[in-house]
């Protein structure tokens, strides 16, 4: 059993994959060999979460999720705790696995009630599993789902919370919040992003002693996508210079909103970019910022762009469409965020452009938020985070470059590449800038000459990492993380 620790990368599995390692591994294994291991893994790590507790309700849902939970309560029960057992199902309806567990149950003397128990100091949701498809619930699944919640007692998660689809991070809109999830044979994508992380909590693995593919599958299995891990910084040359790191160039900045420009120079600047020129679109309002003098403006027309990484769109409100004709036609590693991407989604002579830079193999990242995303693909918000891996894989396709669909579990998405959910970052990036702050991040690294699917992923860890580290004491604010993420270790 294993707590999923950031710093290494996962393989994640879809529910169909899933299905297949488990199809393998039962054909060569006795009956109810897989069940057994489960609720003995579910027993155990309840036991560690809270080896104090000594009520314990465990919440069964109809398939073999809930023979999952009836199985950890006979375990439970030998150990002297006092699990109670709660069924949507009976013998005559369960599942064979599950009918076989409720009678190990049944023997063992655990206790099982029609209604839950009025007081319980710890929580097994062994309601649904990855088969049951996304509904709203009903009835005393429902009336269950509630009193979970309700009680502010630890939760464990058998598989993933009920009501929290495995392949997306979707939920219903009632689903169990779990204080921990014990993921079982795989870890699932919908586990680490959109609303994943907040209904998992704590996410743990148990893989049955079952290998990815197990003896006997016919083909490997490839992950649906990466959760991703720290990438070790690359060391820098003693026998180098400026001019190794690249040099990057920030286009945006209109009338108003130069602090957007100026926050993605001076992230790409601490990000390690050998120099850093500023092309504002405000009608040439700085010359020199006296707080980053590093910094160097010049005005867009004059900046050479095909020698320099491109970061193009943070601020740049209207005024960025008419840079971005030249700014796609280049043939330098190009960055496009906030205003340059609705500007694309809104013309489709840009959106040809963007396309054919895949043709002259031309380095480009989009680094959208779910608003954006859905512009670009004619469709809503909602509908992107309903299944953001698949809307971060389609764009990438179409426009034939990496994607950075931004938010929680933020995906990294290109063609021909597993995607990536990025495991760093909390809700303390949720204030103005810090998207600016990761745009300027991936610019260095393409700049330093990193491939641009590894400048997208180091990026992206790196600066969800800085909020993960900073001080609880002091709100983060854009223009201290550009200064910092790049230094996180």
């Amino acid at each position: 059993m294993l707590k999923i620790d950031f710093s290494a990368p996962h393989a994640l599995f879809s529910v169909a994959a899933t299905r297949q390692i488990e199809h393998a591994a039962q054909a060569n294994l006795p009956p109810h060999t897989l069940m057994q291991r489960a609720g003995l893994s579910l027993a155990k790590l309840a036991l560690a979460l809270a080896p104090h507790a000594q009520r314990i309700w465990i919440a069964c849902g109809p398939g073999n999720n809930g023979g999952d939970g009836m199985e950890a309560a006979m375990h439970l029960q030998h150990w002297g705790k006092q699990p109670v057992v709660t069924w949507l199902a009976s013998a005559s309806e369960a599942p064979p696995d599950a009918a076989v567990s409720y009678q190990r149950a049944l023997a063992a003397g655990v206790s099982f009630s029609a209604a839950p128990p009025d007081d319980f100091d710890f929580c097994i949701d062994a309601l649904l599993g990855i088969g049951s498809p996304l509904r709203e619930p009903e009835g005393r699944l429902a009336d269950w789902i509630g009193l979970i919640n309700a009680s502010q007692r630890p939760v464990l998660a058998v598989d993933l919370p009920t009501g929290l689809h495995a392949d997306t991070g979707a939920v219903s809109h009632l689903s169990v919040q779990a204080t921990h999830t014990l993921s079982l044979l795989t870890l699932k994508p919908g586990l680490f992003t959109a609303q994943g992380r907040d209904a998992a909590g704590s996410v743990w693995l148990a893989d049955l002693d079952v290998d990815h593919p197990p003896a006997g599958a016919q083909a490997p299995l490839a992950p649906s996508a990466w959760l991703a891990g720290a990438s070790p910084a690359t060391p820098r040359l003693h026998a180098s210079h400026k001019g190794s790191y690249g040099d990057v160039a920030v286009v945006g900045g209109a009338p108003g909103m130069t602090g957007a420009a100026l926050l993605a120079a001076s992230a790409a600047l601490h990000a390690g970019a050998g120099r850093v020129f500023v092309g504002l679109l405000d009608g040439g309002t700085l010359s020199v910022n006296t707080n980053q003098p590093e910094l160097m403006f010049r005005p867009v027309d004059a900046l050479d762009l095909s020698a320099m990484t491109v970061v193009c769109g943070c601020g740049g409100g209207d005024a960025v469409r008419s840079q971005l004709l030249k700014v796609l036609s280049t043939v330098a590693p190009v960055v496009i965020d906030a205003d340059a991407i609705n500007s694309i989604a809104d013309d489709p002579q840009l959106q040809a452009l963007l396309s054919a830079r895949s043709q002259r193999d031309a380095a480009t990242v989009l680094t959208p938020h779910p608003l954006e995303a859905a512009r670009l693909l004619g469709s809503s918000a909602p509908q992107v985070q309903h299944d953001r891996l698949a809307a971060a894989q389609q764009l990438a396709r179409r426009f034939g470059c990496t994607i950075v669909l931004k938010g929680s579990g933020t995906i990294i998405a290109a063609p021909g590449q597993i995607p990536v959910i990025n495991p760093t970052g909390n809700a303390r990036l949720a204030t103005a800038g810090t998207g600016d702050v990761l745009a300027g991040m991936v610019g260095a690294g393409l700049a330093a000459g990193l491939q641009t699917f590894e400048a997208a992923c180091q990026a992206v860890y790196r600066h969800g990492q800085a909020a993960d580290q900073w001080p609880s004491s002091r709100a983060l604010v854009a223009t201290e993380l550009a200064r910092h993420a790049a230094a996180t270790p």
